[in-house]
């Protein structure tokens, strides 16, 4: 275990082979995407710690814990999960201000958790697959989970998911979130269960923009000034 406070010190674990748990205190300004190696817990210490500037990326990683910290301003994605990148688990983060998604979970990922954290301002919040070409890689693979998250007044991608089968989205809540919650596509298969929907127009769609219609099953589900679902 260690405890780095400036970004430097942080890069260089997270690019060590060795498995480390990182805990992070403070304030770290980052650029672009920095990757991050198999076998690694990064943790906040404190309301305080923040990722911000850039975001952390895993490409062809395995067993990664991402947890308690804030990120904020990122240039890219602030987090980006891709190439069979498997056993991620994002807990308790804040989200917010970003130049592109803020989790994207693509080519080929491969059991993900999403759970407990805060998602604001910003618009593109989560991806499960990037193209509607890219079934080849994607079939059989993108399962994730998402629970106990907050949407709170993000616009869509909550998430919008290509291909993966099964996604579970369960126990999250959706507050003012402008363009839509949830997205089943290209015959994604995503089961919408327990979560609480205000001010959401369109709660949950099946199909969007030119990406083809996914299967949807929704349950248990409380809907306050909302559109219909779409399943």
């Amino acid at each position: 275990m260690v405890t780095v406070t400036d970004a430097e010190t942080f890069l260089d674990y997270c690019d060590r082979d060795e498995p480390y748990v990182i805990q992070v205190s403070g304030s770290l300004r980052i650029t672009s995407k920095q990757g991050v190696r198999s076998n690694k817990t990064i943790i906040g210490l404190g309301a305080d710690a923040e990722i911000t500037g850039g975001g952390l990326d895993m490409y062809r990683r395995q067993n990664v814990i991402i947890r308690n910290l804030r990120f904020t301003d990122a240039e890219d994605d602030s987090i980006s999960i891709q190439q069979s990148s498997h056993h991620i688990w994002i807990d308790h983060c804040t989200f917010g201000t970003g130049a592109d998604g803020l989790i994207d979970i693509v080519r080929g990922a491969d059991y993900v958790t999403v759970s407990w954290n805060h998602f604001r301002d910003h618009s593109k919040t989560m991806l499960i697959g990037h193209s509607d070409a890219n079934g080849s890689q994607d079939r059989g693979r993108l399962r994730v989970t998402f629970h106990h998250n907050f949407f709170d007044g993000t616009a869509q991608r909550h998430p919008r998911v290509r291909f993966g089968e099964p996604v579970h989205v369960y126990n999250n809540y959706y507050r003012n979130n402008t363009l839509y919650g949830v997205a089943s596509t290209e015959d994604a298969g995503v089961l919408v269960e327990g979560n609480y929907f205000e001010n959401v127009a369109h709660p949950v769609y099946s199909g969007y923009d030119e990406s083809g219609p996914g299967r949807v099953v929704e349950r248990g589900n409380v809907y306050v000034n909302c559109g219909k679902p779409e399943t």
